[in-house]
């Protein structure tokens, strides 16, 4: 990660005003940046000029390349600062002007990625997109230069042409991005069924995930094939998701000494990563691994599973609670020399047993398995370290633990990669909601403070009560002004997660203003779904609504998960019915790219499935109370929700008491309820009865 330009130190522009680390890494670049707003924007069209938009984010391997190789080039910087208005964009703090210019450059040429740098009129519409351009050409592509050049004299010359490409262009993203609802398929419970296959097609049989290299976790998608394979007894499809994740486990993806996955993997084995470690990722697989868990039994799972929510509490975690966004790639400006190791430097911790014993586990080797091309002066013999032989004997995984532990400790004093420190409440609440799971599966004290810490946070630095507003971003000190759907409804998932976990009727008292807060402000009450930003966000050109899911589920996914979960507890239709028009306005889109969009048909298969309510009455603090708490939450079972009995639950609920003064808890379909049980095994027993029917072997 460049921080200044090397032949200049003092020289800023107007980035150095800005909390994101992402902007503040460009701070000290000859280019005169803006950052995303009006005076960019007003200065483009009192000049007449292009804008150039830059969009990256703070741990992004290829904006590090870009920038060393471009934005700190004085006489690329010239010829921008000369011929166009040049803007950066942490596109973690605005995705919804990332989404807007990236539906663009998918929509012109196929493909996408970061640095995404597109090229605007002076009113926000693009002409030309393209991502990483080299210094020099390379492999049939233009230099950068080359690209600047082409484009200012196709300003200059063909202005009229440009405009006119722009206004159809921009005619043609409004009409690519309408959702209107009405001609839609219903969604049935036999959907499912019907695009099971096409959720399968193009498994790696060898080595686990879906397609080949780059290979990336994807969560939602095996977490979508787990519910369904366990619930119509699909032995193949919940094989698929074990051995997916127990090979990305065994892989370098996995940090195979202080836990926790990188972003993905450049080859198809999952053995060497882009190290850079997102909270988003993270927060997912969490989640995935813990599902794994209780569906196997295996302790594989949960040790993964626990390795996560190690390196999240370790790692990722403000003094205050709030969780930290990503860790980059780099250190000391090398790709992956953190995590990765050379025969010598093992040989200098470990004797010659356990040096043999990690060449062999590991397999290292003197030449190492990863070497950066994107360097000029790469570092040689580096290894990451993945499960290629795995221990022998129970002898040989204790040495392992051993081992582990020495390097680990090792590794903890050289220099950490660059640390993103800004905490996004969407990323935030994904990750509340699966540290509150491991909480209850663990029934963890740790996870369960960590949590609360966390909630903490984001209502006390997020959230205005007054207004019911909700902000995106806190960093220094300081919140942004952005209103965006997935804050809304990655918290208000968070939240209710929280809540199964806790039963504290507050928790479900925030979630209810939080729902209806997202409701009023993002929900399209003519057409369905909820629009990605708020109505009054005027520096958009389109107003979407998210759909697709990708590194993280969309928006409208998590919003119709959350609400739909919490419309069972409370017994409120009005936060039903915004989550079925969300899924009937989609059902066509879910149908026919079924694999695009995993978390609404997890989202649809919760809606499609009666509802099964797991009830405890007593005192949330009391050990009676954890006792079935931690039952109900040992169980894996997706169409459950749990909930107490006081605050906002449903009017049924409220009318099961304790019975002689001792937690009860009641199993219900409906306001059908099994004998009530005071016991956590029998409790356990027969949620693994209902949760079992049509269980494949795994």
């Amino acid at each position: 990660m460049s921080t200044s330009a090397p032949d200049a130190p003092s020289r800023v522009n107007l980035l150095a005003r800005e909390k994101s680390p992402y902007l503040l890494q460009h701070q000290h670049n000859p280019v005169d940046w803006y950052p995303w707003g009006n005076a960019a924007f007003e200065r483009a069209r009192r000049e007449d000029r292009p804008i150039f938009l830059s969009i990256g984010y703070s741990t992004c391997h290829w904006c590090h390349v870009m920038e060393r190789e471009s934005f700190e080039d004085e006489r690329t910087a010239a010829y921008l600062n000369a011929h166009f208005v040049c803007i950066k964009v942490d596109r973690e703090e605005r995705p919804d002007v990332d989404k807007i210019y990236m539906t663009f450059l998918q929509a012109t040429s196929r493909s996408g990625g970061w640095p995404l740098n597109a090229f605007l009129t002076p009113d926000l519409r693009p002409f030309f997109a393209g991502t990483y351009w080299p210094p020099a050409p390379r492999h049939g592509r233009p230099s950068f230069l080359q690209v600047l050049e082409q484009l200012a004299d196709t300003w200059r010359l063909h202005r009229a042409d440009v405009l006119a490409s722009a206004t159809d262009i921009h005619a043609r993203l409004t009409e690519l991005t309408a959702r209107e609802g009405g001609t839609a398929p219903a969604l049935a419970a036999g959907s499912l069924l019907a695009v099971m296959p096409a959720l399968k097609d193009g498994y790696d049989t060898a080595h686990g995930g879906w397609g080949d290299a780059p290979k990336f976790p994807l969560p939602t998608h095996p977490a979508l094939m787990l519910r369904i394979g366990v619930r119509r007894g699909d032995a193949e499809a919940v094989r698929m998701v074990l051995d997916t994740c127990e090979r990305m486990a065994d892989g370098g993806v996995h940090d195979q000494l202080g836990g926790g996955f990188a972003r993905y993997s450049v080859d198809a084995q999952w053995r060497v990563p882009h190290f850079e470690k997102m909270l988003y990722d993270n927060a997912q697989l969490l989640d995935l691994y813990l599902d794994c868990h209780l569906v196997s039994g295996k302790p594989r799972y949960g040790e993964v599973a626990r390795g996560i929510a190690r390196y999240v509490l370790r790692d990722l975690t403000a003094a205050d609670g709030g969780f930290h966004s990503a860790e980059d790639a780099d250190s000391e400006g090398k790709e992956g020399k953190f995590y990765c190791w050379t025969v010598d430097e093992l040989a200098a911790v470990l004797d010659p047993a356990g040096l043999a014993l990690a060449t062999r586990v590991f397999g290292i080797t003197a030449e190492g398995n990863f070497l950066d091309h994107s360097d000029p002066d790469p570092l040689r013999g580096q290894n990451v370290l993945s499960l290629r032989s795995p221990p022998q004997s129970p002898a040989e995984a204790a040495a392992l633990r051993s081992i582990r532990e020495q390097l680990l400790r090792v590794r903890a004093s050289r220099v950490r990669p660059h640390l993103d420190d800004k905490i996004l409440a969407a990323w935030n609440g994904l990750m509340l909601g699966a540290l509150a799971r491991a909480a209850a599966v663990f029934d963890d004290p740790d996870y369960r403070a960590s949590a609360l810490a966390n909630y903490a946070f984001l209502t006390t630095h997020l959230w205005d009560a007054d207004s019911h507003t909700l902000y995106h971003r806190w960093r220094d000190g300081a919140r942004d002004a952005t209103q965006l759907l997935e804050s809304y409804a990655g918290l208000l998932h968070g939240v209710v997660e929280l809540y199964q976990m806790s039963l504290d009727a507050t928790h479900l008292a925030f979630a209810v203003e939080l729902a209806q807060a997202m409701i009023e402000r993002f929900f399209d009450a003519e057409q369905g779904g909820f629009w990605q930003s708020v109505a009054t966000a005027d520096d958009l050109i389109l107003r979407l609504k998210d759909d697709y899911d990708g590194a993280e589920p969309s928006g409208n996914s998590m919003a119709t998960r959350a609400l739909l979960k919490l419309a069972v507890i409370t017994g409120r239709a009005d936060f039903e019915a915004p989550a079925a028009r969300t899924l009937a306005l989609f059902a066509g889109q879910m149908m026919h790219m079924p694999r695009a969009m995993t978390s609404l048909w997890q989202a649809a298969d919760f809606m499609l499935t009666p509802a099964m309510r797991i009830v405890i009455a007593g005192d949330p603090q009391a050990p009676d109370t954890r006792a079935l708490l931690a039952a109900a939450h040992d169980v894996y079972h997706p169409h459950a929700v749990v909930s107490g009995t006081q605050g906002a639950v449903d009017a049924f609920a409220q009318t099961l008491p304790p019975v002689a003064g001792r937690a009860t808890a009641y199993l219900c379909t409906g306001s059908a309820c099994q004998p009530p049980t005071q016991d956590a095994m029998t409790l356990k027993q027969m949620l693994i009865g209902f949760a079992t029917e049509g269980l494949p072997a795994a």
